[in-house]
This record gives structure tokens, sequence and C-alpha cells, in this order.
């Protein structure tokens, strides 16, 4: 991810914004290493494809966005009946991009335009603050454990590297231009 906030006023916010990037690297690393073969295949049960979940990420990143913080440009929205992994990859790249100054904004403590966190229309808003982004990773999460599941399911299962790299923090951090991983106050 490439783009950064032009001056995050506190730790949290700098904090919040490389977390994010990190949490869309592991997302990136289980497409890139995702057997074409199950991008689409049927699940074993009724239940989300892997494309549908990927593009159900990406596009509710996008409602984050539109409600929470609409100033910000919202990235056009992924068709799962279409969408290719390459798709995909470019989508949840800028919706991330996208959360992550959102975040940044909201959780750098100056004067912000981010008051509260609407999650969906049906939901109460939230104040913005650390719950924010535990819910955000949350979902994400969610969501990465269904498609490391389905692709085991499926007869094709990501290689331990894959599945340890996501864990590796430190190297996930320096790949988002943080060379010093977690902690690091650049």
């Amino acid at each position: 991810m490439t783009t950064r906030p032009s001056k995050v006023q506190s730790q949290l916010g700098r904090t919040a914004f490389q977390i994010f990037a990190a949490n869309d690297r592991m997302n990136q690393l289980l497409i890139e290493h995702l057997d074409p073969a199950v991008w689409r295949a049927n699940p074993p049960a009724k239940v989300r494809s892997i494309a549908a979940i990927f593009t159900h990420m990406h596009n509710v990143r996008c409602k984050w966005i539109r409600l929470t913080a609409p100033h910000l440009e919202v990235p056009d929205l992924l068709n799962r009946a279409h969408c290719t992994p390459q798709q995909a990859r470019a989508g949840l790249a800028e919706s991330a991009a996208r959360c992550s100054e959102m975040l940044a904004e909201a959780l750098g403590g100056g004067p912000g335009r981010i008051d509260n966190f609407l999650r969906d229309g049906w939901a109460r808003p939230w104040p913005v603050g650390v719950e924010m982004l535990c819910y955000m990773l949350s979902h994400e999460a969610h969501h990465r454990g269904q498609v490391c599941m389905l692709a085991h399911q499926l007869g094709f299962p990501f290689p331990v590297a894959v599945m340890s790299g996501i864990w590796n923090w430190e190297k996930l951090w320096k790949e988002c231009g943080v060379p010093g991983g977690p902690g690091n106050n650049s």
C-alpha cells in the first residue's frame, strides 16, 4: 500500500494506519498463494465461495468508509459473480488504503471530520476509538479463517510458509513500509 497519511498527530493514529496495512497484507498473501481452482469453487456447504468472501470484505470496507468518512474517496464495489483474484487484490489494496486513512484520521488525536464509527445503517454509531480498529480487524480475521478453512476443505490447503507468514508481523510491517515493525515510532 503506497498511500500514507500526510501528518498523523498521534502514535495511536500512526499505529492504527500501520496495523490495517499489515492486516491487508495478510489478505493479499492468501490471494497470491491461493490455487486458482478454488477461487470460484463451490464450497462443501451452503456458504460463500472464496471469491465471494474477498469481495464481501472489500465491499464492507467501502460501506465503513461511505458511512464513517464520506469525505474520503470510496472505492468502487466488487461484483462477487465476476471478480477475478487480480481485481480483488487491487480492490482490497485500494479499500485498505482508504480504511487506513480513515483510522489514522479518526484516531489521530487532532481535529478531524470523523466523530463516529458507523458499521452499518442499522447499527448504533460508536464514538471513534480503539474499538473501531478492533471491530474492523476482527471482521477481516474471521473471513481469513473462513478462506483458509475452505481452501483446505476443497483440497488446496495453503502452504505452511503462507500460514506462518500471516503471523510474521515484523515481515508484514516491513513489506508495508515500516522497517522497524511493531512499536516503531516513525
